[in-house]
Order: C-alpha cells, then sequence, then structure tokens
C-alpha cells in the first residue's frame, strides 16, 4: 500500500528529494553533496567526484557542518509561519501555551545570548527588551503581544542569525566564552559546545512548529521543498491513522 515502508525508505525519501538528480548534485555549485543549497560559503564551481565519492560528505569541515544544520531549523521555523493568519501564528495550541512566533522570539533570544552575550558581543547593548531582561516575567520570550508584530520578531530573528554568525565566523570552534547566566563555576563554554547546544534546542523547537502546524491546517514538511512523508492521500493517512489507534488501544488493555 502507497506510504508503507522501513525507516531505511524514509532515509531514502529525505536524501532523493533533498536536492534533485545525482547528475545534478554534481554539477549545481551553489549545492552541496546531499542537495542542500550552501549558505556557509561562497559558489566557487562545480563539485567533483573523487573516486566515486564527493568531497563534501568526507573532507572534515565541522563549522560548516554545524552551522548548515542550524540554518535548516532556522529556516524551518519561519517557514512554518507562511501562509497563516496573524491569529494562527499566535495563537496557543497546548495546555502550557506552546505556539509558531513565540517559538521564534525564544530561539532569537537563545542566538542574541549564548552567541553574543557569551563572548562578548551583546546585541542590545545597555538598553534590552523587557523580554530579555533578567526581571522578565516568566515564558516572557515564548508568545507574542498584540503589540509586537510578526515582522518585528521575524525580523529580530534574521538579525539574530547575523550577529550570531559574525561570532561564529569569527572565532575558532574552541573559543571560550562565559554564559553570563550559568552558574560562576561553570560559565566558561567553548563555542563549540555552544553551537551543539543551539543547534539542538533551535532543531527542537522546529519539531514542536511542525506539529502546531499540522494541527494548524494539515500543512507537513520536513524541510522547503522536501516533505519527507511518505506518498499517500487523506483516505490512507486516515486508515494509518485508525491502525495506530487500534495498536494503542490493544497495548492499553
Amino acid at each position: 500500500m502507497a506510504g508503507q515502508g522501513s525507516t531505511l525508505t524514509r532515509l531514502k525519501i529525505v536524501h532523493a528529494n533533498s536536492g534533485g538528480a545525482a547528475g545534478e548534485r554534481q554539477t549545481d555549485p551553489c549545492r552541496d553533496p546531499a542537495g542542500f543549497r550552501a549558505r556557509d560559503r561562497p559558489c566557487a564551481g562545480p563539485l567533483s567526484v573523487a573516486g566515486g565519492r564527493l568531497p563534501g560528505m568526507i573532507e572534515p569541515n565541522p563549522k560548516a557542518d554545524l552551522l548548515r544544520y542550524l540554518q535548516d531549523a532556522r529556516d524551518t521555523l519561519l517557514w512554518k509561519m507562511e501562509g497563516l493568519s496573524e491569529y494562527d501564528v499566535r495563537r496557543p495550541l497546548t495546555p502550557t501555551g506552546t505556539n509558531l512566533l513565540g517559538l521564534v522570539k525564544h530561539v532569537a533570544g537563545v542566538e542574541l545570548g549564548y552567541l553574543g552575550d557569551t563572548f562578548g558581543r551583546p546585541f542590545f547593548g545597555d538598553v534590552r527588551p523587557s523580554w530579555y531582561r533578567e526581571d522578565a516575567e516568566a515564558n516572557a520570550d515564548m508568545w507574542a503581544t498584540a503589540d509586537e508584530s510578526r515582522e518585528e520578531i521575524t525580523g529580530l530573528y534574521r538579525r539574530a542569525w547575523e550577529h550570531a554568525n559574525a561570532t561564529i565566523e569569527a572565532l575558532p570552534l574552541d573559543a571560550v566564552g562565559n554564559v553570563p547566566w550559568w552558574p560562576e563555576d561553570r560559565r566558561a563554554v567553548t563555542l563549540n559546545h555552544v553551537l551543539v547546544r543551539v543547534i539542538a534546542d533551535t532543531q527542537r523547537h522546529a519539531g514542536h512548529a511542525d506539529i502546531l502546524r499540522e494541527l494548524i491546517d494539515g500543512t507537513t514538511g520536513f524541510l522547503q521543498g522536501n516533505d519527507s512523508i511518505p506518498p499517500g492521500d487523506g483516505a490512507w493517512w486516515e486508515q494509518y491513522r485508525g491502525r495506530l489507534e487500534r495498536a494503542a488501544r490493544e497495548a492499553g488493555g
């Protein structure tokens, strides 16, 4: 039946959908070998094949790898809001209030803190928005007030990318910073550690955004242009969900 398949099949779908045919990936200078648009390096020329393998997957470039996966999550968070009303990007969809625009506001603060303040590069200076201050109301960074426009928050997030990227570009991965809000005896961290932490947080919230968007209007997808979802129409998915429900009830007695 359409849509059925193993984890290996799903991984093949992700890879196949990530950037066109193999020949295209070998010749497009703006794509890495997995097919993603290169964001952290210029388009220097066609990719070459050595020994039957594409070089970008075997040559170590830790900083570029980390930045690529961070940027994928950044892009996904903004993409999940496209086409939605002001109400839908703001409305709480879980008992704890999780909402799409609030996730973007939160990760903007995460980047500005960990990849700005931690390395002596404050973004706001002495005048900080109320939600970013130490005395901020609980969860103030997890939702947007009626006075905070979508454009204001998404614009801040994009500027946070630029600020963070400048830190990443300027410093080696073993550069040491200090996280001001951590206990004093463990504030010292490397850029590598901070990048992994920020990627983990951003990817986690991108997953939250996946679920929120599906709850709003049924839209799904891994990355823009690559849904990573097995093929199947509405009837197939209804049958699939019913099968899972029956299995859960059977297991639950």
